[in-house]
């Protein structure tokens, strides 16, 4: 078996390591004589591995002991629904940043639940190709929190930097970006994240919360939509998605393995430069983002002549580099390289684009 450089946004790569572990413990897990797939959420070797995942990513991330940390299911999508429900009551407002189309999507449920003043919408012409300046933020004194997409996995578009909301919560969805590098978790309020990009499979998401914004959900919320709910359970009042989380804290202990997110952020480093500088080289590539906002996990690409797209693809999907072709919305290339793309992959996607540059540009 040969396994190719898959460059998909999601559900993304997994750490080969990772995978070749679970494939050991499938049908034994550390002699119990059962597969976690069949295990008891609440029997003593689940909540062995429930436990020391949630310990080795406070440890990564320096989550301070006053945020709880959940594993939800859902999908960052119900958490559009579900950061309003429980943190727009405070004030009825809340502050949205439009920075892409996820971000879109979050405003567009959140008007369901209280009043959305959208203080950033950085679209030209239909397009997103940047984030405004840090000084140029403005924070209604009056919102319960602020929200905001840190990267537009479609766009490609990353905001560099953490914006200042002093007393105002900040929200952030860091489905693209959570892991890749390290963050001071005490600068918000909440944090959430799908896990099929940099953490494990499909099926879990991840909440940090900060503990003073739980217990005041809408009238009405229901209560597997209430953080309480899930915080006064330790995240078990009904199955939670069990082998999500045993495979996310193996994702852990390998990234532990590899120095931490800062180890994980310079491997990183190298990767994003390496493939941004091939396109920047280059007059058969360009990247459509402000260089000052570009993101370190989603590249979008295009070919300066679009009716080759389909044989770049082709000819990339024969040399093991597959699902390169961008988002239907944008069209062209994206090429994601999360935590578990290694730098090889990099590498074999740059020799690609050189030679495809030669023979067919």
């Amino acid at each position: 078996m040969s396994r190719v450089f898959n460059f998909s946004a999601g559900p993304a790569a997994l750490p080969e390591q990772v995978l070749r572990q679970a494939q050991e413990e499938m049908l034994d897990w550390h002699g119990s004589g059962m597969s976690v797939m069949e295990m008891s959420h609440r029997g003593k070797e689940f909540m062995s591995i429930a436990a020391e995942a949630e310990a080795d990513l406070r440890e990564l991330m320096g989550i301070p002991t006053n945020y709880k940390v959940l594993f939800l299911q859902g999908g960052a999508s119900s958490q559009f629904a579900m950061i309003p429900m429980n943190l727009i009551g405070r004030t009825g407002k809340a502050d949205y940043f439009r920075t892409g189309s996820w971000s879109k999507k979050a405003i567009a449920e959140a008007k369901r639940y209280g009043a959305v003043n959208v203080t950033v919408n950085s679209e030209i012409d239909g397009h997103f190709s940047s984030v405004p300046a840090a000084d140029s933020l403005r924070v209604s004194a009056d919102a319960a929190y602020v929200h905001y997409t840190p990267n537009e996995t479609i766009e490609g578009v990353e905001f560099p930097y953490v914006p200042a909301t002093g007393d105002v919560p900040l929200v952030a969805d860091m489905s693209s970006t959570i892991l890749s590098r390290p963050v001071d978790v005490s600068r918000f309020g909440l944090i959430y994240a799908g896990a099929q990009k940099n953490i494990g499979p499909a099926g879990l998401t991840l909440v940090i919360v900060r503990e003073d914004l739980i217990g005041t959900p809408l009238d009405g919320t229901p209560t597997m939509f209430n953080y309480a709910t899930h915080a006064d359970n330790e995240s078990m009042y009904n199955t939670p998605p069990t082998y999500g989380w045993y495979l996310a804290g193996l994702v852990f202990k390998w990234l532990k393995g590899v120095g931490g997110l800062e180890g994980m952020a310079a491997i990183n480093q190298r990767k994003a430069d390496l493939l941004y500088n091939a396109i920047d080289g280059s007059d058969f590539y360009s990247n459509p983002v402000d260089l000052a906002c570009r993101s370190w996990m989603n590249v979008p690409f295009t070919l300066a002549d679009s009716a080759l797209d389909g044989d770049f693809l082709k000819g990339a999907g024969d040399a093991g580099l597959k699902t390169l072709k961008g988002h239907r919305s944008v069209g062209g290339m994206r090429a994601s390289i999360y935590n578990a793309m290694p730098e090889a992959g990099i590498q074999a996607l740059v020799d690609f684009m050189g030679e495809f540059e030669r023979t067919r540009g």
